[in-house]
């Protein structure tokens, strides 16, 4: 990046933005009661060993008790440190639509438009570049749409937060500001938060980034957050890589198996894919199937990746594998991994995959909040 590009960037990141009215629609990618990305049909195809199964389509939940506040991460390729607020198809749109939509199947989805990191932020920073400001920018947006929506949206309904990657980073922070210790902390029954490192003291499930919230540790389980950053089975998390490893003494970063929160052996994952995605994965493009073409452009794969969670000091990720047997019709290759300039970065592991490996594990954890017998019988402590 140029010398001038960098002082733009560095220009723009120092002027104050004005606040954005959450009381707008327009400022909402999602929101109950409207057609948008998160209740648009996702057309999927089950990818069984026998084959193709029939495409069915995601079902958006008539009358759920729990709502679910989403905030997406990284994706805009907007010019300066910060995106603007008109969404892209191919950038935030479509990060809503593969990551979070499923979720209108288990609870009502505000997905607020802010004006997150962009892309070039990230360059920015991996050359020294101070993003703070624009990191504040960022929050400051997300903090207004979570006050707007307990104000107009919540009466007293409980939520989940779901994030990823940025969108974890800002939501970790909500939680520590504004939720820990107030009575918005009542009626968050979980937090999805995957793609960035929380940190915990080794052996212990609350009292680094998070103060008061622990991390999960059994099915069931509320008032709790749920966490992890993937990373597949032979490529543990080498020094100095951005996730996976804590920078504080005394730390670690915190996993939950977000197929079964406790677990410490190896789960099997109810996983949802882009079948259509043009990102490079390590070996070049999936097909599905031996059978071909998948015929929807998002497929599922139930079983075919595990996960189990490691902790060795100040070292912790999801373990990824792959599991397929004889005979099986299925693929034996996932994505996840970052690419750029024709390499993939180690130190990312399958940050990619964060959410979708276990994508129905986690709209199933969301949906038995519905039932009012299983909300809050296991609160965390």
């Amino acid at each position: 990046m140029s010398i001038a590009i960098v002082a733009l960037l560095a220009a723009q990141a120092a002027a104050a933005p004005a606040a954005v009215d959450y009381s707008k629609p327009a400022h909402w990618l999602c929101l109950p009661g409207r057609l948008d990305t998160c209740t648009l049909p996702l057309p999927t195809t089950d990818v069984t060993p026998a084959g193709y199964g029939f495409p069915g389509i995601a079902p958006v939940a008539k009358d759920p008790r729990v709502d679910c506040f989403v905030v997406y991460p990284t994706v805009s390729r907007d010019k300066g440190l910060n995106s603007d607020l008109v969404p892209g198809d191919g950038e935030e749109k479509a990060l809503i639509a593969s990551q979070f939509a499923r979720f209108s199947g288990a609870c009502r989805v505000f997905a607020p438009v802010y004006r997150s990191m962009t892309l070039g932020a990230i360059t920015y920073a991996a050359t020294g570049g101070d993003v703070t400001v624009p990191a504040m920018t960022a929050y400051g947006d997300v903090l207004n749409a979570f006050r707007t929506y307990m104000v107009r949206h919540n009466k007293g309904r409980p939520y989940v937060l779901i994030g990823h990657s940025q969108g974890s980073l800002m939501l970790q922070q909500l939680i520590a500001n504004e939720i820990e210790g107030k009575p918005a902390a009542r009626q968050m029954k979980l937090a999805i938060l995957p793609g960035y490192n929380l940190l915990v003291p080794q052996g212990k499930r609350v009292g680094g980034t998070l103060k008061l919230t622990p991390v999960c540790s059994a099915p069931g389980e509320t008032g709790c957050v749920m966490t992890w950053v993937s990373f597949r089975e032979k490529n543990v998390p080498p020094a100095g890589a951005i996730f996976g490893i804590a920078d504080k003494p005394g730390m670690t970063v915190a996993c939950t198996n977000p197929g079964r929160p406790g677990a410490t052996g190896w789960v099997p994952l109810d996983s949802y894919w882009n079948a259509r995605s043009t990102l490079p994965v390590p070996g070049g493009p999936i097909v599905w199937s031996s059978e071909g073409r998948s015929p929807t452009a998002y497929v599922r794969t139930e079983g075919l990746a595990s996960a189990r969670c490691v902790n060795e000091g100040p070292r912790g990720y999801l373990s990824i594998r792959t599991n397929v047997d004889p005979g099986d019709k299925r693929t034996d290759r996932i994505g996840g991994e970052v690419g750029l300039a024709g390499m993939f970065i180690p130190g990312w592991g399958m940050h990619l995959a964060d959410v979708s490996v276990a994508q129905g594990d986690l709209v199933r954890r969301v949906a038995e909040l519905n039932d009012p017998a299983r909300t809050g019988a296991r609160q965390a402590r």
